[in-house]
């Protein structure tokens, strides 16, 4: 059997190796394909197909995808959590020294100096008094957003003599186990605001965290404070960020989504959407996501998902079964009536739920028939039945 990827946007080679050609059919125009690769293509207003079975983001945020859909029609939505995490350390980094050492500014003024002219040196010397700066050792950096890309830049900070004040209510075991000792920890957003000369936002675009960082919040922003915003452009309201910045109340506002109302204002620095934009964030998104992809078509594992739980499942038997389905009660019940059914004895089986999706791996020790296959997806509440034999 050969799976058909169809890729919506140039999708790093190092991550398209990953899909054997003996196994994989790889174009920007496939026909009926089985999984879709992307990475910022708009999909909301895209029609996609009853083929599709799955949907692989060479990044973290899935904002671009219409995962609700996806979700009521059992089709999981991977992603690269912490594949573009050192590249988008770095740049927080570049976006603080972008700010203390006002280098746009400095930049804007070299670009107008003459070559030629006979007193340069002098011209030089005098311009730089406009541009002095601060260093960031000895500085308080509030992160907000302890995932992967947060504890990087909390590590990154102490190690240039920073102080790092961090929040997030919700931040998973693994986290907490990387994040540093020396991390202090504030117990409200408000805490970590009136004490930051830096504020960095890790958080996703979801409705808990629209407009985070509004006008209240930049009221409690430390005087003269540093907003830093690689994240999601939803996150801040921008109209009170410019606001703050024409009231003085910040100092800059560093972020990586331009727009139109966010263009020439003063102090209010915006880069094209740089985040993920290195050779190794590309590979290693594109890398991870097609080993995810290749695990689901092929043995129905879910790893990195944004709306199916994780399940792994090794082989131990030629037959398997993975089905999705409404997270309701009695499914594995009925899902195991119908196996008994057609005197198929069930090896292995795992079911797991997250929110409205529950999922099932089962192994059994005999071939299944096109007609259980019928029975399983009559079932009210299946959303999706695949049978992945090895040959």
């Amino acid at each position: 059997m050969t799976f058909k990827i169809q890729i919506l946007n140039n999708i790093s080679e190092a991550g398209l190796m990953e899909l054997p050609g003996k196994l994989y059919s790889i174009s920007t125009e496939q026909t009926d394909p089985d999984a879709i690769m992307v990475r910022s293509a708009d999909m909301h207003e895209r029609l996609i197909g009853k083929s599709v079975k799955a949907i692989a983001r060479a990044g973290a945020g899935t904002n671009n995808i219409p995962v609700a859909a996806m979700s009521e029609r059992g089709i999981p939505v991977f992603n690269a959590p912490g594949a573009n995490a050192n590249a988008v350390k770095e740049l927080v980094l570049a976006g603080m020294l972008i700010a203390a050492r006002q280098l746009p500014a400095a930049l804007a003024y070299i670009e107008t100096l003459d070559p030629d002219a006979k007193d340069l040196g002098r011209q030089v010397e005098n311009g730089k008094k406009a541009y002095g700066g601060y260093e960031l050792a000895g500085r308080t950096i509030g992160i907000i957003g302890l995932g992967k890309i947060g504890c990087l830049v909390a590590d990154a900070a102490i190690s240039l003599g920073m102080k790092v004040v961090g929040y997030d209510p919700n931040i998973t075991i693994d986290a907490a186990w990387n994040l540093s000792s020396k991390v202090q920890k504030a117990s409200m957003i408000p805490d970590l605001l009136s004490q930051s000369d830096f504020v960095s936002l890790h958080v996703p675009l979801v409705d808990a965290t629209k407009n985070l960082i509004d006008e209240q919040a930049l009221a409690q922003m430390k005087p003269g404070a540093v907003l830093l915003n690689f994240s999601r452009a939803g996150v801040v309201a921008e109209a009170a960020a410019i606001d703050a910045l024409n009231a003085g109340r910040i100092s800059r506002y560093v972020c990586d989504f331009p727009s139109r109302s966010a263009l020439k204002v003063k102090g209010l620095v915006t880069l094209p959407h740089l985040g993920a934009s290195t050779i190794e964030a590309e590979d290693n998104c594109a890398r991870m996501v097609a080993r995810q992809l290749r695990g689901f078509l092929e043995h129905g594992d879910v790893i990195n998902t944004v709306n199916f739980p994780m399940l792994e499942m090794p082989r131990e038997s030629n037959y398997r079964l993975a089905i999705a389905n409404a997270n309701v009660p009695n499914m594995v019940g009925q899902i195991s009536t119908q196996m008994a059914n057609a005197s198929l004895n069930i090896h292995t089986m795992i079911n797991r739920s997250r929110e409205q999706v529950a999922y099932t791996l089962l192994d059994v020790d005999s071939p299944v028939e096109p007609d259980v296959i019928a029975a399983l997806c009559g079932i009210d509440g299946v959303l999706s039945v695949r049978y992945l034999p090895i040959s």
